[in-house]
């Protein structure tokens, strides 16, 4: 009973960093079952939320295991989606048993983002200005866009390490971004407020969620699918609020 607990509790861990790093409901599903059968249980069940996860399943001596784990930070970082997968994939194949898939479960849970900080800043600086520039083809709005991304991302990373309150982090974040870029074209470093905004709230704009709410819909999740979509508008009306609030800022 007790191992096959342990198997339980390691496919829960799998599907729970699947979920919290930005994997598509119906991919953690498959790992966990996956990894339960190759394990020993039989009549395996996976329910996956984008809060939390379930797992059940028949041992050979017909007892039932079910296990739940709830989800409560979630990220995007698709380096350590593609870790787990490959680790379930060992696991599966008999490469690795369940006391070697933990230790390297909690060393992927312990990493590092795959990129650090300041290489992210700086890509959000050059993603804003150079999408500001794709969508009004002025080369002087680049500065203030890039700028203004390059803020937002750094004030987000902040905002998130001391507030833990996702979307009123988003909503400081494109505040402050907002009013760096507005600063900057009234100082007459831009020439379009429109096109320097839109630079400014593209490296907020929550991609992963959205497609992966599409995703899950289009596979017939709708719970997971009308959850992700939920927060990508969540998210979307932060930015949104934070970008208002700063243009009422800088109208006469």
């Amino acid at each position: 009973m007790a191992e096959k607990g342990r198997l339980v509790d390691l496919c829960l861990f799998a599907g729970k960093l699947m979920v919290a790093y930005g994997a598509e409901t119906y991919r953690a599903e498959e790992i966990m079952n996956r990894m339960a059968l190759a394990g020993g249980l039989k009549n395996v069940h996976s329910f996956v939320t984008t809060t939390g996860i379930f797992l059940s399943g028949v041992q050979e001596d017909g007892d039932n295991l079910m296990q739940m784990v709830r989800i409560v930070d979630r990220f995007q970082d698709l380096n350590k989606v593609t870790e787990v997968n490959q680790l379930s994939r060992d696991f599966v194949k008999g490469r690795i048993n369940e006391k070697e898939a933990n230790q390297q479960l909690l060393k992927i849970s312990a990493a590092p983002m795959n990129y650090p900080l300041w290489l992210i800043y700086i890509a959000s600086g050059v993603a804003g200005g150079a999408f500001s520039y794709l969508v009004g083809n002025a080369k002087f709005d680049m500065i203030p866009a890039a700028m203004g991304g390059l803020m937002s991302t750094l004030f987000l990373v902040l905002f998130q390490h001391y507030l833990h309150a996702k979307f009123f982090s988003e909503y400081l974040a494109s505040f402050f971004g907002s009013v760096t870029a507005l600063t900057l074209v009234y100082s007459g470093y831009g020439t379009s407020v429109d096109q320097v905004i839109i630079g400014t709230i593209i490296p907020l704009v929550p991609g992963i969620p959205l497609t992966n709410s599409v995703r899950d819909l289009m596979n017939g999740d709708l719970i997971s699918g009308l959850a992700r979509g939920a927060e990508a508008a969540l998210t979307a009306l932060s930015i949104a609020a934070g970008v208002a609030t700063a243009v009422s800022l800088f109208l006469p």
